[in-house]
């Protein structure tokens, strides 16, 4: 699909402030507000089936992405975070070696448009 630019605006300068505006802010205190914040946080470290069920308290969660950048900043080992298991992180650490600032990259991925987990690890992957 080719985006074209309003005739009014033929730069396209409308288009990039309107999914910036889109966008959520990126939130840095994010652990609290967190759809598990108020589960019980055994759930999120399970294995096997189980961690497909995890996985579904993060959707619609408001801080996944804060969540997914921070466990991949950190490396962190176990547990479902940002709607990834540790298998699934390891992975996507594994394909991206050259990423030294998770958070960075998926702010921006985030900013270009769909803040959706789906997409961003679609487009970091």
């Amino acid at each position: 699909m080719t985006l074209v630019p309003l005739r009014d605006d033929p730069a396209g300068e409308q288009s990039a402030r309107s999914r910036a505006a889109a966008a959520p802010a990126w939130t840095h205190d994010w652990a609290g507000k967190g759809r598990c914040a108020k589960a019980d946080p055994d759930a999120l470290f399970v294995q096997g089936k189980e961690q497909r069920l995890a996985k579904v308290v993060c959707r619609g969660c408001p801080v996944v992405a804060e969540c997914l950048a921070d466990a991949l900043d950190n490396r962190t080992p176990f547990g479902v975070w940002g709607g990834m298991t540790e298998r699934e992180r390891r992975a996507l650490l594994r394909t991206r070696p050259d990423v030294t600032n998770w958070t960075a990259l998926i702010q921006a991925v985030r900013a270009g448009g769909d803040g959706s987990l789906d997409t961003i690890t679609q487009r970091v992957g």
